[in-house]
């Protein structure tokens, strides 16, 4: 996998998970004010990433420790709530990074 097609990946799940909130926003005029409503689309963006990601998290770069590197950093960041654009980029950055330091030392 590319550089080029990770960003691609991550310009796909930011238009995705923008779209699950703007659609939220056209269709509610009012304030939401059930509870559970609120939650479902507060909660939508983490699952539709996690859904996405999480999968081929470990086998879509060369090597494993590169995807447990970039899985890392990204849940790091989320437990200090970054922003999902924040959280992808960087895991995207570490795993191009371990990727390359591999293949120095081959």
């Amino acid at each position: 996998m590319t550089l080029v097609q990770m960003f691609a990946g991550c310009g796909v799940m930011f238009a995705v998970t923008y779209a699950t909130k703007a659609v939220g926003l056209l269709f509610f005029k009012k304030p939401i004010k059930n509870k559970f409503v609120r939650s479902f689309l507060y909660y939508l963006p983490y699952s539709v990433l996690a859904v996405m990601v999480f999968p081929a998290i470990f086998f879509s770069t060369t090597y494993i420790w590169s995807g447990i590197a970039g899985a890392a950093v990204a849940l790091l960041l989320a437990y200090f709530r970054r922003g999902l654009l924040v959280v992808s980029v960087a895991s995207i950055v570490t795993v191009f990074l371990v990727e390359q330091i591999f293949l120095l030392l081959q």
